[in-house]
């Protein structure tokens, strides 16, 4: 019935479209398999893409070849750059999406891609033999042979669906949990632990007051993701804020006797930085006020997503809490807010590749390994299958390091750190944050997405344009004088000294108040050159003239850091016949397996002083 597939991807979520997208575009047989065709890519919480550190993300899987950028570009209905008051390193990219147009494009796209089939069915085990994955099993029984599977399993391993006293089977509201695969890996060995997330309610849009609350529009000119050729939008659906109130929190506070978060029901850890508004109110109960987005689900529905309102309390809580928010006094409600807990399998217990230690040629990527977030789960999948795909064809792993790529950071973060609570990507994660810009990352990355086969001649052609561009125009900026009488006046507006002899472009540029555009917009010589160039080249030459010493700095120290990658750790090692090493050093080191010095100086709980007595060791 079935032929032996290249990769089999479980789980059809945002790990597993992204997965089976690449393996079939580098040339393997893909075959994807959900449990619901129909839900394939679904935004199961916010309708929304991106967000601080989190659009890095879509912007390095676009880079690389991957579809996320494409698919939000083509189904958004607002933009937002964030963080634009502050320094490049920190501008981050969100799309608000249209949620069911989201869905239904990534399923046409993967229906276009040569090389991926479907089955829609249950994957209730993973067929092993000599310590390698070669096909999963169905609760129909059937077996389907591959040379390497993926599970991107979201929150569906076991998953119980919690409101109030209330609890149901599933892994998403209406669909049922899976079941198996939990218990056949824990039989194999691999640890497992619990997990929780949670959701709001959805509301009838058509029923709130918006003259009651703050209209948050998109950008006047608002960008994309993709470095394609997308279009960016034309005209946006507008967000709207408003608070909840003390009456709101008295009314929820209610229910906390059969909160199941509060009465111990649910073991998993949710997310700290994310909590439901049960756990806001009873962590900040000095506050009378909470923040809530109130955000369209897209172009035409009249669904609203009540962004800061996740809840698991009774749904009777939740619908006369709702009620007393401003502007929602007539509110009506589509479905109650729920939490799900979930298995999920410490990422400990995977290489830097994202296969697992125990089982060759099986690859975790998304929830099951403990991380939040569309863009957290898509790059993984990208980077399980391109991994995935050249281990079975005798190709070295692609792994990206912490200097490359907010997916470096993660990855490395996962493996080398694990995560006792869902692990979700900031800025402040990345040591290396200033390279890993949001506006550089096809500068980074599409060489090797093109290496790969993911990303095509275009996407190459493109960037090198971009590159060959921003050098003319840095030259152009650091050799062009500026008379004082072409800029002054522009600085004193700007709250900048004025110049008392002609200055370079370049030298104006690196001024704190002063930018690229300022300096087009007072000398019209300046802006005749600056308009024969794409604006993607401009605002490059404009970052990297205006930051050009922390960059520089900034490469010098990850060339440092990068040399502890340069020592490998051959062999296995028994750390327990190292005696300097201190006792957690030796436990960590023996679970992880670090491959080099720099990955077990990564490692939570190896010291400094562990790595010195490790390198004198190996004859470092």
């Amino acid at each position: 019935m079935f032929p032996e597939y290249d990769i089999i991807v479980v789980g059809a979520g945002h790990a597993g479209c992204e997965a089976a997208a690449a393996a079939a575009k580098m040339g393997s047989k893909v075959l994807l398999a959900t449990m619901n065709m129909n839900t394939i890519a679904q935004m199961s919480c916010n309708p929304a893409m991106g967000g601080v550190a989190k659009g890095q993300i879509v912007r390095e899987v676009d880079a690389l070849g991957g579809m996320s950028g494409i698919i939000t570009d083509q189904t958004m209905i607002q933009f937002r750059m964030l963080n634009k008051s502050k320094g490049p390193a920190m501008w981050s990219p969100r799309a608000q999406s249209d949620r069911m147009r989201f869905a239904e494009a990534w399923r046409l796209s993967l229906e276009q891609t040569e090389n991926v089939d479907f089955w829609q069915e249950m994957v209730t085990g993973i067929e092993v033999e000599d310590g390698r994955a070669v096909g999963v099993r169905t609760s129909l029984g059937i077996t389907i042979r591959g040379k390497a599977v993926v599970l991107t399993n979201g929150t569906f391993l076991n998953g119980i669906i919690h409101i109030g006293e209330k609890q149901m089977g599933g892994g998403r509201s209406a669909e049922k949990a899976a079941k198996g695969i939990t218990e056949q890996l824990k039989e194999l060995g691999f640890e497992a632990g619990r997990m929780k997330t949670g959701t709001p309610p959805r509301v009838d849009g058509r029923s709130l007051d918006y003259s009651k609350m703050e209209e948050q529009f998109g950008d006047e000119n608002p960008s994309k993701f993709s470095y394609t050729d997308t279009q960016p939008l034309s005209k946006q659906r507008s967000c709207y804020i408003t608070y909840t109130n003390p009456e709101v929190h008295e009314i929820l506070k209610t229910g906390f006797e059969k909160s199941p978060m509060f009465q111990g029901r649910i073991q998993g850890l949710g997310p700290r930085y994310c909590p439901s508004i049960e756990d806001k109110i009873n962590r900040f109960a000095d506050r009378n006020r909470h923040q809530i987005f109130v955000e369209p689900e897209g172009w035409n529905t009249v669904e609203v997503y009540v962004n800061g309102f996740s809840s698991s309390l009774p749904e009777h809580v939740q619908y006369e809490a709702l009620r007393k928010i401003e502007g929602f006094e007539n509110a009506k409600m589509f479905r109650p807010g729920y939490a799900i807990e979930y298995d999920f399998f410490p990422p400990t217990q995977l290489n830097l590749t994202l296969e697992t230690k125990l089982v060759q040629n099986l690859y975790f990527a998304g929830q099951i390994n403990g991380t939040t977030g569309y863009e957290e789960a898509a790059c993984q999948g990208l980077m399980a299958a391109i991994n995935a795909h050249n281990k079975i064809n005798e190709k070295e792993p692609f792994i990206l390091k912490r200097s490359e790529a907010y997916i470096g950071v993660l990855i490395d973060d996962l493996v080398n750190k694990g995560t006792d609570e869902p692990y979700r990507m900031f800025t402040s994660r990345a040591e290396h944050r200033i390279l890993l810009r949001q506006d550089n990352a096809d500068i980074r990355l599409t060489k090797m997405g093109y290496e790969l086969g993911l990303a095509d001649e275009s996407r190459m052609n493109a960037v090198e344009k971009k590159i060959t561009e921003t050098a003319e125009i840095i030259a152009y900026l650091n050799n062009k004088p500026i008379e004082p009488g072409d800029i002054n006046r522009l600085l004193e507006e700007l709250g900048s000294a004025p110049i008392a002899e002609k200055q370079r472009a370049g030298q104006l540029i690196k001024r704190p108040n002063v930018e690229i555009e300022d300096i087009a917009r007072a000398v019209p010589a300046v802006a005749e050159y600056l308009s024969k160039f794409k604006p993607d080249s401009v605002e490059q030459a404009g970052i990297q003239v205006k930051y050009e010493t922390y960059i520089e700095k900034e490469y010098a120290m990850a060339a440092k850091m990068g040399e502890l990658e340069n020592y490998n750790i051959k062999g296995k090692i028994n750390y327990r016949d190292i005696p300097a090493l201190s006792k957690e050093a030796k436990e960590k080191l023996l679970k992880v397996e670090p491959e080099t010095i720099g990955q077990a100086s990564r490692i939570s709980g190896v010291s400094p002083a562990d790595i010195s007595v490790l390198m004198v060791y190996l004859g470092k």
